[in-house]
């Protein structure tokens, strides 16, 4: 079996392997980075580092996330040319750990062209609705994780 953390985005459940997930952190205010793409939200300081924090939801192409007691930072590590990036990524809410066999995830539908699919690994199907298995390592596109990237150098060199 494999475990996947379950959060919501915009009311949708999500669900991203654990093996990608190194915390769950409260969302403690974002300091802003000009120029940056709108879903890029802002920069946390994690002990020290840069982080940057994703807004799942404007990346999505939906409104932008509104910070509620609940809101948190899933603490994620990418993996981008042999290079690990960890990033932050806003979530509504953090559900739990879930479990799925094999045979619990099927592969993601086919949308058409317009439709970038690659980012989902697959649906989650236990009990109740679906939820939509991200690929991390894909929801964000090589030249986005660039521009993240600069963000913690921008970030670091005007502190």
């Amino acid at each position: 079996m494999d475990q996947y953390l379950t959060f919501n985005v915009a009311g949708e459940p999500y669900g991203v392997t654990v093996l990608k997930v190194t915390e769950i952190i409260d969302c403690v205010t974002l300091t802003f980075v000009p120029g940056m793409p709108h879903w890029i939200r802002g920069v946390l300081n994690l002990r020290g580092a840069v982080v940057p924090v994703i807004d799942l939801a404007a990346k999505f192409g939906l409104a932008a996330t509104v910070l509620t007691p609940r809101t948190c930072v899933v603490m994620v590590e990418l993996d981008h040319e042999g290079e690990h990036l960890v990033l932050g990524v806003m979530a509504d809410s953090v559900d739990q750990v879930i479990e799925l066999r094999p045979d619990q995830i099927l592969p993601p539908p086919s949308f058409g062209a317009k439709v970038r699919a690659d980012c989902i690994a697959g649906m989650g199907c236990s009990d109740g609705p679906f939820v939509v298995l991200l690929d991390i390592d894909r929801v964000l596109s090589s030249s986005e994780i660039v521009a993240a990237t600069q963000a913690d150098q921008a970030a670091v060199l005007a502190s």
